[in-house]
């Protein structure tokens, strides 16, 4: 999830779009002690009422370089690291080459504070950061702890058939196996093994819930992540199918698990991942979609614009012109494969969009020229570029086991009755029988109880998973795989 889904023709809030790429380059340090700016720096960015923490970890090394990280944890975003530092006299600048940020500013005669801007995607905004000891936590009440009433253990994994290396954790019930296993397939973004995202980790909490009911589980960080080989910028929905089907062959391997049980749990974009990987494997028993799209990714991305520019209380006219900017945008993409020409058609017709409002973007501190390269990255990316031209239904109606397919009412990202329609639609199509469509009431995209279903909620509400959401989902497994 931390690759927002809704793309706005102007990055007002591009931070919010952070891929975690390795990319260390060094430090320099003239004049001033490099130990001025050793410690935690904390601030935050503010735009159009939204507000975003922003965490330095600055530290220096045994050979007196420095090193750092950025956190964002209103994202859920820990350790990105800063590729350079560079300290001469009290001018600061700490560069964030993965995400394509910096930071520049003055720092304080006392050494207290930095004030400065952040510079990201063309847009320039105030920042200044303080030092700070605090140590920023969230209550998770459902996040569990140990010591497990069931077994959990560290695996990696070779593929042959990928060339990649997988690092995951796998549950097992204390006894009674071999073990039915389901395998979580997580959204879009870059994402750790427990899908991690502001503060909560949902696949943490569905694999307890599923481990105590007697359910091995598999949960692997994303390629690129944690310990998981490979990049994940250049793949696309495709290319995590054939992550999954390497981790399915893994688990048929295993002495404790049940090799005609192996099931998988897709939440969002893994929604679309999993009945990819059911139509073309026979190894798999059972899929549960979590706010799993049916429609194209192009009315999802449609969709979603719509709703929540709605919820932000953008004027109608805005919106309708947003999104029809947004539409022939998307059929740029859509009308052919030449990336170089794609993204030309795509900086003409921003360069369009953008006339006249050269006032509006002096005021928003916006470079436009820099807003459309960033723009054009993300729109020109493989990933985006499968994910538009993208129609769930087509694997849909090949997939013959048994389906549960969930949302919440509230959902902002994935509409819920719309696409749980479409789900049912294309299973009936393919003529699978076999199936459960579920919508929640209260829930949001996360399946939190929540009030309104905007993003803006994710972080505020304690709560991780809908513990009703939890049994109707461990219920329906438990029937299938006979451990009910």
């Amino acid at each position: 999830m931390s690759r927002n889904l809704v793309t706005k023709l102007v990055l007002v809030l591009s931070i919010l779009s952070i891929f975690v790429i390795s990319d260390y380059s060094g430090s320099i340090c003239q004049t001033k002690s490099c130990t001025s700016l050793v410690g935690t720096w904390q601030g935050a960015l503010e735009f159009n009422g939204n507000k975003l923490r922003i965490i330095f970890h600055i530290a220096k090394t045994d050979s007196g370089t420095l090193t750092g990280s950025i956190d964002s944890p209103d994202q859920g975003a820990k350790g990105l690291p800063i590729s350079n530092l560079i300290l001469t006299q009290d001018s600061v600048r700490l560069v964030m080459a993965s995400i394509g940020g910096e930071f520049a500013g003055h720092l304080s005669a006392n050494n207290s504070s930095i004030e400065g801007k952040w510079v990201q995607g063309g847009i320039s905004l105030p920042l200044t950061v303080a030092r700070t000891t605090e140590e920023i936590e969230y209550n998770r009440p459902q996040e569990p702890k140990p010591p497990y009433p069931y077994k959990s253990k560290e695996v990696s994994f070779e593929s042959e058939s990928t060339g990649m290396k997988y690092a995951g954790t796998l549950t097992l019930p204390d006894s009674g196996g071999p073990f039915p296993a389901v395998i979580l397939i997580t959204g879009s973004g870059h994402h750790d093994r427990n899908e991690e995202i502001l503060g909560h980790k949902p696949f943490l909490a569905i694999a307890d819930y599923l481990t105590r009911r007697g359910i091995a589980v598999l949960r692997v960080d994303d390629r690129g992540v944690g310990g998981s080989t490979g990049n994940k910028s250049e793949a696309t929905s495709a290319d995590h199918a054939k992550d999954v089907i390497a981790e399915a062959e893994y688990l048929k391997d295993c002495d404790e698990i049940n090799p005609k049980k192996i099931g998988l749990i897709g939440h969002s974009e893994g929604g679309i991942i999993a009945p990819m990987v059911a139509a073309k494997s026979k190894d798999i028993s059972l899929i549960v979609l979590l706010a799993a799209p049916g429609t194209t990714g192009e009315k999802i991305l449609l969709d979603q614009t719509r709703r929540l520019e709605e919820a932000s209380n953008i004027p109608d006219g805005k919106i309708s012109q947003d999104v029809a900017h947004l539409k022939e945008i998307l059929n740029i993409i859509k009308s052919g494969t030449d990336s170089v020409a794609i993204a030309d058609k795509i900086h003409s017709c921003l360069k369009e969009t953008f006339a006249g409002r050269e006032e509006e973007f002096k005021k928003s501190g916006v470079d436009p020229e820099k807003a459309i390269d960033g723009q054009i990255r993300i729109f020109d990316s493989p990933w985006y570029r499968y994910f538009v031209k993208c129609d769930p239904k087509r694997s849909l109606k090949k997939v013959k086991c048994p389906v549960l397919a969930m949302d919440g009412a509230l959902d902002m990202q994935v509409p819920a009755e719309e696409n749980l329609k479409a789900i049912e639609d294309a299973l009936k199509k393919g003529g699978n029988k076999d199936y459960t469509i579920k919508l929640m009431s209260g829930l949001n995209h996360l399946f939190q109880d929540a009030k309104t279903g905007n993003p803006s909620e994710y972080a505020q509400i304690e709560e991780t998973f809908s513990p009703e959401a939890l049994k109707v989902m461990g219920d329906w497994v438990a029937e299938k795989t006979g451990k009910k």
